[in-house]
C-alpha cells in the first residue's frame, strides 16, 4: 500500500512502512525557506505519530541535497524585527529537534551539496549515506552569520574540536572528508546511492521498532547524565524492555530459531 501527499516545497510518500521525504526546490538547490520549514514540521509530526512508518529516508531532488537557507528568504528577514526573526528561528530549531528526537530512524541520502543548514539536516539524521560528489560546509560565517540552530547536533555528531575549525573557517569539504569527520557513515558512487540506502533500510526493518525508539532515547539522554543517574536510568530501561511484548517476542524468536513478528 502506498500513499503520497502533495506539498509546495517537498514531496512525501509512504510505501511498505518506509516514508520518503524529498526536498523539492531543485531550481534553488533545495534551499529552505519558511514554507519548507512549515511543511517539514507538518510531515515529521505526522511521521512521529504514525504506527505504520518504520523508517524515513530524507533526500533532495536534482543535483543538490540542500543549499541551506534561501538567500531571498533571508533578505526579506533583514527588515523583520528581532521578535519576528526569533519566531522564524524557533521554528527552524523546533524542526531540527523534532527530527533528531524522532522515534523512527532517519536515513539521509545525500545526493549532492549539503551547505549550511543542509549540513544541519544531515547531522540530525541517524544515518547519512553520501554520494561521492557531495560537498559539505558550515558556511554561515561567510555571510557574517553563525550555524546557531544546527550547532547542538553538529557538535554532538563530530565533536567540539572539529567544529571549531568548521564553524570558524566555513571550509567546504568532500564526502570522503565528511566520512573521516563522522558527519556521514558511508560514501558511495551516485549511481549506487539508492542501493546503499535500500540495504540500510533492510537492516533497520529487521530490528525491533520499539528497541530502535528506545536506542534513540538512550542516545539523546545518556550523554548529559551523571554515571549515578545513568546507572539507574539504563537499568530501568532494559528491565522494562525485557518484560515488554517486543522484548519477549524477540527473545522467543531467537530461541525458537525463527524471525520475529516485526520483520517482513
Amino acid at each position: 500500500m502506498s500513499k503520497e501527499k502533495t506539498f509546495e516545497t517537498i514531496s512525501y510518500s509512504i510505501e511498505n512502512q518506509i516514508a520518503k521525504v524529498t526536498l523539492n526546490r531543485p531550481e534553488v538547490h533545495n534551499a529552505f525557506n519558511e514554507v519548507m520549514i512549515r511543511e517539514l514540521l507538518e510531515v515529521f509530526q505526522e511521521i512521529s505519530k504514525s504506527e505504520d512508518i518504520r523508517v524515513v529516508i530524507l533526500t533532495g531532488r536534482g543535483e543538490s541535497f540542500c543549499a541551506g537557507a534561501d538567500l531571498n528568504w533571508m533578505k526579506r528577514m533583514i527588515n523583520f524585527s528581532y521578535e519576528q526573526n526569533l519566531e522564524d528561528s524557533l521554528k527552524l530549531a523546533e524542526l531540527f529537534f523534532l527530527m533528531y528526537s524522532l522515534p523512527k530512524p532517519i536515513i539521509a541520502a545525500v545526493n549532492g551539496a549539503a551547505i549550511g543548514g543542509g549540513t544541519g539536516l544531515v547531522a540530525v539524521c541517524d544515518i547519512a549515506i553520501a554520494s561521492e560528489n557531495a560537498k559539505f560546509s558550515l558556511s554561515e560565517v561567510k555571510l557574517g552569520l553563525v550555524p546557531a540552530c544546527i550547532s547542538p547536533y553538529v557538535i554532538r555528531k563530530v565533536g567540539e574540536g572539529r567544529c571549531r575549525e568548521s564553524f570558524l573557517t566555513g571550509e567546504r569539504v568532500t564526502a570522503q572528508r565528511a566520512l573521516e569527520l563522522g558527519l556521514v557513515n558511508q560514501v558511495v558512487p551516485l549511481t549506487q546511492l539508492h542501493i546503499a540506502v535500500d540495504e540500510k533500510v533492510k537492516q533497520l526493518l529487521s530490528s525491533g521498532p520499539k528497541a530502535i525508539a528506545m536506542c534513540k532515547e538512550l542516545l539523546k539522554n545518556v550523554p548529559g547524565m551523571s554515571f549515578d543517574k545513568a546507572m539507574t536510568y539504563t537499568a530501568e530501561m532494559i528491565a522494562s524492555m525485557r518484560i515488554g511484548d517486543e522484548g519477549q517476542e524477540g527473545m522467543n524468536a531467537f530461541l525458537e530459531k525463527r524471525k520475529p513478528k516485526w520483520t517482513r
